[in-house]
């Protein structure tokens, strides 16, 4: 949407910008994200986007944007954009690549993996600055004994595996996490799995070489 309160007369509008200006998010020289806001370019209007790069079995992790709805267009590479329905309670695989897109709706969990390495994405909201509510903050913030009883389980285990969780992860697995953490490639989503409340479709083409964002990101630049 256009922004009617835009003085076109003022030499301070701007009509360019460089996302390679504003890195909002680096895990290495492989994984990373840029940002454009209307901090960046004042005449978005109620746009924005996230240029993500990501290499094979990294993932955006599980996050809502409470305020916008994200479409997902893969440039390069091939990633699986994974979408909780709250719905119908399951969970929708989409495997997309050059020149494919995703929708996800306002609010909705989702998340995104890298099948191969040297993936580009372009995440596209419908809001100025997109909200950005990250499942990590919730696991290392929430009570410890609040998870335990309310889900009937051991609060000594549950400190225990949220513990390493000390930030917001963005892009996971984290940098210093061991190999024996890492997903295994040939575990990612392609093959539908049974569950109690519906199955995991994967839509979209596979690639034949698949083997197997607090408030917001710092826009600010």
């Amino acid at each position: 949407m256009a922004v009617s309160y835009m003085d076109f007369n003022s030499p301070n509008v701007q009509y360019f910008y460089d996302l390679r200006n504003n890195r909002t998010f680096t895990k290495d020289g492989n994984n990373f994200i840029n940002a454009l806001g209307i901090q960046q370019l004042n005449t978005l209007g109620n746009v924005s986007l996230l240029d993500i790069y990501l290499s094979k079995a990294n993932v955006v992790e599980p996050h809502i944007h409470q305020n916008a709805s994200e479409l997902v267009y893969c440039i390069q590479g091939a990633a699986i954009v994974s979408i909780l329905n709250p719905f119908t309670k399951t969970v929708l695989n989409f495997n997309i690549t050059p020149g494919q897109v995703a929708n996800i709706p306002q609010g909705w969990f989702h998340w995104e993996m890298a099948s191969v390495d040297d993936t580009h994405l372009l995440a596209i909201f419908d809001a100025p600055v997109p909200e950005f509510i990250a499942v990590s903050d919730f696991l290392r913030l929430a009570p410890r004994d609040m998870l335990a009883h309310t889900y009937c389980l051991d609060q000594a285990t549950v400190a225990q595996a949220l513990a390493p969780i000390k930030s917001t992860t963005t892009i996971g697995p984290p940098a210093d996490c061991g190999k024996h953490h890492m997903a295994r490639p040939d575990s990612a989503p392609p093959q539908a799995e049974p569950h109690p409340q519906g199955s995991y479709p994967v839509y979209g083409a596979r690639p034949s070489s698949f083997p197997g964002i607090g408030n917001g990101y710092n826009w600010q630049g």
